[in-house]
């Protein structure tokens, strides 16, 4: 049986293999953490946004979006916090020369002793059938007991030594828990410190006349700066979001997991800003629209969970997680965030500039709260691709290699092929794709047998294929063949437009979420 270390390997060279992820500057053997999304992965990355985007821009009257600039003005960074607080507590392994993020080695730890009590769970699930109960043996099973109250007792040492910047405590615990380097196996680790997570580089002329500029970590500023430039261009009334994707960029020093952390990488994030003492309705209704949307991928409703943080962020009154099930672990995918009026405040303070929302119906004037909803681009192309892979063994013993990506998504919506490459056949399946091109992304192939060219199309993901054979230049009908089912359908040409319609059109998707 396959593990997740090797489910995980088998993706990561499908996605090169069929063009979605190749490393950055492969023949200059690479560039740590960056990658380049080739001619499938481009599409599937576009595909992700626009669905994002629609579901929030096209589908809401009253969210509108933005593009800001990745150089902002340096101030703007300490406004918001990022100067002095936007860091990573980082320690050494002294034998490997291996650098970690202190709290990452506590939550895999956690996450170990977390797996213990799900191996002792599934032992007794197996020994007891249908009798278990599983609520019940947690409470009283004494070797789960005993693992749980070591994560109880771990978590709250490590959220007080992470709230307090306790660096020494935090060493402490990692001491105390025994934890080894991966690489050496040694516990013989350094003081933790604080490392600062943003590129700087140089605006202007070089020397004494540049000034120091930060690549943005996140795309929310450019958004905040510009609140009243939206509400007044666009008469926006209070509650009213603005929603923004673009990329950011982090010096993560520990950055791993293929594109799951990365130091360039791309945000979907959409700001909310929501009249005092109403942000936790809206921050509870955002929690719920964001599980909509990612549930009606229809990648499994297992897969996702919610995860409260712990620590809160400095801006935050209320946080949350929604946790995807990757193939090394529940890991965040999406924030939702009240963030309340911290970030406009501070913006106020640092600029002199009134960022205040005047309400008409209340003649008052006042700065609003915000909630937040902030997912990665990156992050769910990797959901979509380890949720979508699967290894199928035929009935004639070959091993199909399938993609089961949500048809919104798919790079290639449709194959079209002929049978064979003579008789007209050529002809007349380019025909069809000429037509059927100006509605969905097609791909014409005409090379190695029919089965080879299913294969291929399974790999990258297209749902359907349409085959042009001898009987079609007889009576006009082609055979749809489906991804999933690997069924095939005999229609006539001219009921394609229809039938496609009614599969592949995005309000199929978008009616979901109304």
């Amino acid at each position: 049986m396959m593990t997740q270390d090797d489910l995980f390997k088998n993706i990561i060279a499908h996605a090169k293999e069929y063009g979605f992820i190749f490393p950055s500057s492969e023949i200059y053997d690479g560039l740590s953490a960056v990658y380049d999304y080739g001619q499938n992965g481009v599409e599937l990355k576009n595909n992700i946004r626009k669905y994002w985007w629609d579901s929030l821009v096209r589908m809401h009257d009253n969210i509108v979006g933005l593009d800001s600039a990745i150089f902002m003005h340096p101030k703007i960074w300490e406004a918001s916090g990022h100067v002095a607080a936007f860091n990573d507590p980082l320690i050494d392994n002294k034998d490997s020369k291996k650098r970690y993020r202190a709290d990452v080695l506590l939550e895999d730890y956690l996450a170990r002793l977390e797996d213990k009590i799900n191996k002792e769970v599934a032992k007794g699930q197996k020994r007891f059938g249908e009798q278990f109960e599983e609520t019940k043996f947690r409470a009283t099973n004494p070797n789960v007991l005993r693992e749980q109250t070591k994560i109880n007792q771990v978590q709250e040492k490590m959220i007080r030594a992470l709230n307090e910047n306790d660096l020494t405590g935090l060493r402490q615990l990692i001491i105390d828990c025994g934890i080894v380097c991966p690489v050496s196996g040694t516990r013989n680790w350094t003081e933790v410190r604080q490392f600062n997570l943003m590129f700087s580089t140089q605006l202007g002329s070089t020397g004494e006349g540049a000034s120091q500029v930060f690549l943005r970590p996140e795309t929310a500023q450019g958004i905040f700066v510009n609140f009243l430039n939206v509400q007044k261009s666009g008469r926006m009334k209070v509650p009213f979001g603005i929603a923004q994707t673009g990329k950011a960029f982090r010096n993560e020093i520990v950055a791993r997991q293929f594109i799951f952390r990365m130091r360039e990488f791309e945000q979907m994030e959409m700001q909310f800003f929501v009249k005092p003492g109403e942000e936790m309705k809206w921050y509870e209704y955002w929690k719920d629209m964001r599980l909509r949307w990612h549930l009606s991928l229809g990648l499994g409703g297992e897969m996702y969970r919610f995860h409260n943080h712990d620590k809160l962020a400095h801006y935050a009154n209320a946080a949350c997680d929604i946790e995807f099930q990757f193939p090394f672990g529940f890991k965040e995918l999406e924030g939702i965030h009240s963030r309340t009026d911290y970030d406009l405040s501070r913006h106020e303070e640092f600029s002199g500039r009134k960022l205040r929302y005047f309400d008409p119906e209340t003649n008052e004037s006042y700065v609003p709260y915000v909630v937040e909803t902030s997912i990665g681009l990156d992050r769910t192309f990797l959901a979509v691709l380890s949720a979508s892979y699967r290894e199928e063994e035929l009935e004639d013993g070959e091993i199909r290699v399938v993609l089961s990506i949500p048809h919104i998504l798919a790079p290639v919506k449709l194959g079209v092929f002929p049978l064979v490459k003579k008789d007209g056949l050529p002809e007349v399946a380019q025909q069809i794709l000429k037509t059927l091109r100006l509605d969905h992304a097609c791909l014409y192939d005409e090379k190695d047998s029919i089965g080879k060219r299913y294969r291929r199309m399974d790999a990258i993901g297209t749902p359907l294929c349409i085959t042009v054979d001898h009987q079609t230049l007889e009576d006009n009908t082609v055979t749809i063949r489906d991804r999933d089912t690997m069924l095939q359908e005999r229609v006539p040409v001219e009921n394609l437009p229809g039938i496609l319609d009614e599969k592949l059109n995005s309000r199929n998707w978008l009616g979901k979420l109304t």
